[in-house]
């Protein structure tokens, strides 16, 4: 049953990456539209992240949780070491979600708009450039257990060019997923032509920003070249996903969202795959060179078989309601477009 809760967690993961990533991306390719473009690019933004919205932060608690009861020493360890990259996390998810929500939903309209709309989209940047810290922390060896004084334990775990590296590959990521996501929310050839372009400049600059974390790697002599293209099936991965990224490109002139969006997920899929793979089961690399791993330091064994169950049955729960939520919006702005 351990591999069935190692399952989950991972694509817990990736899937608040893809749908939570498509959601801080709206922010972050606000902050960077120029000011004559916002208006138009903030409401095509907030069709593409409706049916997201309201359950993206529940793959997040998942993988929390798993963490927390399956893997405790695991949990704790990260949560201990890199307490100040998570809470900046968790207070940019906070500010951000309060700040959409007053900014959408508030019922008069003063200055205080004014206020809503940097804390959405500074937020929007934050809160995934931290959660590229600290995924990259917990994998570079600078997790340092034996360290005696404050620097050493809690920040130097974190602050390097490394993770500071995967820090702006995350947010370069979440600007791509939502540039994929926004073209099939278009209701014209216009607004389609507009956010495609988009699309094709935030491709580059996820290419620049994936160049510049094997920079920072080689640089504190982080074997990431190794990891990835070390074994065959990370090598595959890498293939796969360069091969669908070449397929997009040709693709994204046509009006086929539904493709550009499987094909932007199967790129990151990949990409995870094969960050993750070669070092597996070790999800946090220790500084003394000791790891600690998902099967080495795993909770009880009926506590993993309870795990196990909980998460099956309650995938039975979850996932119908996410396809019919999702299914709602759709009809909605069908029905909108309609009127």
């Amino acid at each position: 049953m351990i591999y069935v809760v190692i399952i989950f967690l991972w694509t817990a993961i990736l899937l608040y990456i893809l749908l939570g990533g498509a959601d801080f991306g709206a922010g972050i390719i606000e902050l960077f539209t120029a000011k004559g473009n916002k208006d138009r690019t903030r409401k095509t933004m907030y069709d593409a992240i409706g049916p997201i919205w309201e359950a993206n932060h529940m793959w997040l608690i998942i993988a929390v949780v798993i963490l927390f009861v399956g893997f405790p020493k695991i949990y704790t360890t990260v949560s201990v070491y890199l307490h100040i990259p998570l809470v900046c996390m968790l207070l940019g998810i906070i500010a951000r979600g309060t700040a959409f929500v007053f900014r959408n939903y508030d019922a008069v309209e003063d200055d205080m708009q004014k206020i809503y709309t940097p804390i959405f989209v500074y937020s929007s940047l934050i809160t995934p450039f931290f959660l590229g810290i600290i995924a990259a922390s917990a994998v570079s060896g600078r997790i340092d257990l034996q360290a005696n004084d404050f620097l050493s334990a809690y920040v130097f775990s974190w602050l390097n060019w490394f993770s500071i590296a995967v820090g702006v590959f995350t947010v370069s990521i979440c600007g791509f997923l939502a540039t994929i996501f926004i073209i099939g929310q278009t209701d014209n050839e216009s607004d389609r032509k507009h956010f495609t372009r988009k699309a094709r400049r935030t491709i580059f600059i996820v290419m620049a920003c994936g160049a510049l974390v094997f920079l920072a790697a080689y640089l504190e002599q982080i074997p990431l070249f190794s990891w990835i293209f070390g074994d065959t099936p990370g090598l595959i991965a890498i293939i796969a996903a360069s091969i669908s990224l070449v397929i997009m490109f040709f693709i994204l002139e046509r009006d086929q969202p539904i493709m550009l969006r499987l094909l932007a997920g199967f790129q990151v899929s990949m990409i995870l795959f094969a960050a993750t793979y070669s070092h597996f089961p070790d999800i946090v690399l220790l500084k003394n060179g000791t790891n600690l791993s998902l099967l080495t330091h795993q909770g009880q064994t009926k506590t993993i078989d309870s795990l196990a169950y909980a998460l099956l049955i309650g995938s039975i729960f979850i996932l119908p309601a996410l396809f019919y939520l999702i299914y709602i919006f759709t009809k909605r702005k069908d029905v909108s477009s309609a009127h």
